[in-house]
């Protein structure tokens, strides 16, 4: 994995249970927030599938788009654009009504001073989402910070456990979690919660972070020693998969990978790939953000990328100077402020 283009290929190509799932999902898609970390990729799939499976089916993304290419990049791919601002309620109701929708739109860095935009958009926005697309299925993006710090040996949070956000991010994710569970109980939208952290691209991510620190030598703090991660392209897979999960009331999903991950062994396979002995301050405590995804791995098997290519893959991206997004994922956070 060397090229962006490669990069584009690898994590945009659709797997044979996406199309055929594709084949089974009336109406078009519409995603909210396709500017993000993940939408554009999710976009792309999201058509490569359709176009595979020969479907009449538009594909549609809603954003500011209010930099650089994107817009164009997107409709280069046959993807419908709509510019948006989603916060502005009368750009809302304009917006033409669709039978899916993917809502990634929301807020988490740069909360710390400026929680009332924080609060705007993960917990106001999905009520007016929510009363427009009433009539839609909801696949709504969220987070597993909405859960505990759990115990590294005996831990791990499922769709089960209660909800006990840090910090005001997590907290407007609950926010945003209850807000869109009251409209699909008072409008029957049916709705798929969709609990993700933390989601691996080349040019960010949790395992980009690591090794960036052993290649630079720098140290890394051990704290918060364990983590879950996830191919992006599976992530954006099972969201799309998810349109035909939804349900009132709404299914709540945790998406990650199955192992749990020492901090401290990532680091040392990537010290054996650069060479470096990694350095590291401070000792694991003995809770971390951890989630139980068995789940989504029941209903949309395994990962097809593993943790072992994804380390490789972000070994050789580093070493060959990749284009990387200045997003630290700020995983080590324990007190919740972003």
């Amino acid at each position: 994995m060397k090229t962006l283009a490669e990069l584009e290929e690898f994590m945009t190509r659709p797997s044979e249970e996406l199309v055929n799932d594709l084949k089974q999902l009336d109406g078009d898609i519409l995603i909210l927030g396709v500017g993000g970390k993940m939408g554009p990729t999710l976009a792309k799939m999201t058509k490569r599938a359709i176009d595979l499976a020969g479907l009449d089916k538009k594909v549609i993304g809603a954003s500011r788009f209010s930099s650089g290419s994107l817009k164009e990049e997107l409709e280069a791919s046959g993807i419908e654009t709509i510019v948006v601002d989603l916060l502005d309620d009368e750009q809302l109701q304009n917006m033409p009504d669709v039978k899916n929708i993917i809502f990634m739109a929301g807020n988490k860095f740069g909360t710390s001073g400026n929680e009332h935009f924080t609060w705007a958009m993960n917990a106001y926005l999905p009520g007016r989402i929510a009363e427009k697309f009433k009539n839609s299925r909801i696949v709504a993006f969220s987070s597993g910070n909405i859960y505990p710090l759990t115990n590294v040996v005996n831990g791990n949070c499922s769709e089960e456990t209660a909800p006990s956000p840090i910090g005001e991010y997590a907290q407007s994710c609950l926010g945003r979690e209850r807000v869109l569970s009251n409209f699909s109980y008072s409008n029957n939208t049916p709705m798929l919660l969709f609990r993700l952290n933390y989601a691996i691209d080349m040019r960010y991510g949790v395992l980009l972070e690591i090794a960036k620190h052993v290649i630079e030598e720098r140290s890394i703090d051990l704290t918060m020693g364990s983590v879950n991660v996830i191919w992006q392209g599976d992530a954006n897979e099972y969201a799309v998969r998810s349109l035909l999960h939804c349900d009132t009331p709404p299914k709540i999903l945790n998406v990650t990978g199955p192992e749990t991950i020492s901090v401290r062994w990532l680091a040392k396979e990537f010290g054996t790939r650069f060479n470096k002995t990694p350095l590291f301050e401070n000792e694991e405590e003995e809770t971390a953000l951890l989630n139980n995804a068995s789940k989504a791995h029941q209903l949309f098997g395994y990962p097809k990328v593993t943790l072992q290519q994804m380390i490789d893959m972000t070994a050789e991206w580093l070493l060959n100077d990749g284009e990387m997004y200045d997003k630290p994922t700020h995983f080590q956070e324990r007190k919740g402020e972003f």
